[in-house]
């Protein structure tokens, strides 16, 4: 047993570095990027968060939209073990493991965008469980962590038995694999649940105190992560001898159309009662779409998204359109830029801006935050990148092909 698991190590190891020259650079390109990042970090660590724009009266910005995005796009692995595992078909539960794949690398960003947040970075253990003080169950915090963390062990159980029973060229253990892959679909929904509930829980922020923000969170989830994915096969199928079938393509596309329009249902909800209310908290979706005395920085980024969100429905809805694949790559890019504007400054600043006492605060990004921000979504294509480089033998191993 120990020397499987030393020869799994040592030969997975071998296989994630052996590539041709376009692997290595690409590599080398993210490797820089990351040092890139951690150089800005490593400033804001010894000067403090005075190296970023957040204030007082916006206290979470980029680094807490980011994460609010990326735990969508971990949860959005459901999009293919649904199909896969409930309905057993067949296309797409082949590819599945791309799905588990992502939803790792995506924790693994999530959690490091709320490290870079935290103004004293060495006391983040006390959020752990036993080890720490979460205070729990009150803190909506410590929910999140405890979900955040569960739901990374859930996805890495499941993809190291697969690279592991792959790699002896075995058939993975259905009795294992299966029943944590039907759990990971109400861990999923679960995690951007609380995720949600951090927000609406915030008494003090009425643009957020919405009952559809979690449905809302989980509809654009089930966008943005399959956007990726999408992208990710047409990228294998043409860099690897893998064989992705165009109905596994198509049917995530169709899947994707439904999530989108019920995204933009629940927000034409909550539009109407905003403006139909017509309250005095209407003042912070007033700031995000049309600006209010003058301070309108945000209006650009919310018709943007708006947009995009609105083109990318159209494409993946009509079926002409759904199958080209031009259409379906530029379908992709739109829902990717409308849901991670949607979740990172459209959600995140108006619900601080204007603040309790009234104060308007213009908050954008400094080239630092961007530069960590970077850094980290470097690292995560990093670990998605060579979790593949591993995954992909296995996708072409007969034994492993034979137990799915």
């Amino acid at each position: 047993m120990i020397k499987d698991i030393v020869s799994f190590l040592t030969g997975s190891a071998r296989i994630a570095v052996k590539g041709n020259r376009a692997f290595y650079a690409w590599i080398a390109f993210l490797g820089l990027i990351c040092l890139w990042g951690l150089a800005a970090w490593w400033n804001q660590f010894h000067n403090g968060l005075i190296t970023t724009n957040m204030r007082d009266q916006v206290s979470w910005a980029f680094y807490i939209g980011n994460f609010t995005f990326l735990v969508g796009v971990a949860a959005a692995a459901v999009m293919l073990v649904i199909p896969a595992y409930i309905y057993n078909w067949k296309p797409i539960k082949e590819i599945a493991i791309f799905g588990e794949l992502l939803a790792v690398s995506a924790i693994v960003m999530s959690m490091l965008f709320v490290f870079v947040d935290v103004g004293r970075p060495d006391r983040v253990w006390q959020l752990m469980p036993i080890i720490g003080t979460p205070n729990l169950p009150s803190s909506l915090l410590g929910w999140d962590v405890m979900v955040l963390n569960g739901y990374l062990l859930l996805n890495l159980l499941i993809v190291l038995h697969l690279l592991y029973t792959g790699f002896h060229r075995r058939p993975y253990s259905r009795r294992f694999v299966v029943p944590l892959l039907l759990f990971s679909i109400p861990a999923a929904v679960g995690i951007h649940t609380v995720t949600a509930f951090v927000y609406a829980g915030t008494a003090a922020r009425p643009f957020w105190n919405s009952a559809i923000l979690a449905p809302r969170f989980l509809a654009s989830a089930f966008c943005s992560g399959p956007a990726i994915l999408l992208i990710l096969f047409q990228i294998l199928q043409r860099t690897t001898t893998i064989k992705i079938k165009d109905e596994a393509i198509w049917k995530i596309a169709e899947l994707m159309a439904y999530a989108m329009f019920l995204n933009l249902f629940l927000f034409g909800a909550e539009i109407f009662r905003e403006y139909y209310s017509n309250t005095q908290h209407l003042i912070h979706t007033q700031y995000l779409y049309s600006g209010v005395h003058g301070h309108d920085a945000l209006v650009p980024y919310a018709w943007a998204s708006l947009t995009c969100s609105v083109v990318a429905f159209l494409l993946f809805l009509i079926p002409a359109t759904r199958k080209n694949l031009v259409t379906l790559n530029l379908g992709c890019v739109l829902i990717f830029a409308g849901v991670y504007i949607e979740k990172g400054m459209a959600l995140v600043i108006p619900g601080m801006t204007p603040d309790t006492l009234g104060e308007f605060y213009e908050y954008v990004p400094t080239l630092s935050e961007v530069r960590v921000g970077a850094g980290i979504f470097a690292v995560g294509f990093l670990v998605f990148t060579l979790l593949c480089k591993m995954a992909i033998p296995i996708l072409q191993d007969p034994v492993s092909s034979k137990s799915a």
